[in-house]
């Protein structure tokens, strides 16, 4: 049976500039950045956290002809085929403070809501972030 998630994906349209974005401002680490001959598999994760991996794929073959990639493209560039990510954290606010320090845009402030306080971004390519801090949970009892 199937026991975890090990990777998710997202498109990006430059893997550098991804690079520079998810490792460099948000402050996540590359787990492989490797030539395939036919794509560059580039995957970022949490530090510290080797249970799952997000790869930053270009449109393009092989899991998709170049018409299609294009058209992705395209789409990518308007904002309507970008993914989601939603990131844990234990403080919210402090991680919007640090990372708006770095350069990074939100397009949504920390907000309280009852399962607990998040914030939302953009990557340069129109993906989809969310850092949230679950509200705590009261003892079982």
């Amino acid at each position: 049976m199937l026991k975890s998630i090990t990777h998710s994906q997202i498109f990006v349209l430059d893997q550098d500039e991804a690079l520079g974005f998810y490792v460099g401002k948000l402050g996540l680490e590359v787990a492989t950045d490797a030539d395939l001959g036919f794509m560059r598999w580039l995957t970022v994760r949490v530090p510290g956290d080797p249970g799952r991996e997000v790869l930053l794929e270009r449109p393009g073959p092989p899991s998709m002809d170049e018409a299609t990639a294009a058209q992705v493209r395209e789409l990518l560039t308007k904002g309507a085929t970008g993914g989601w990510l939603i990131f844990g954290t234990a403080d919210c606010r402090k991680t919007y403070e640090t990372l708006r320090e770095r350069g990074v845009e939100f397009t949504q402030e920390p907000t309280e809501h009852a399962y607990g306080i998040d914030c939302a971004l953009r990557d340069p390519f129109g993906n989809n972030i969310r850092i949230t801090q679950p509200r705590p949970q009261p003892p079982a009892g």
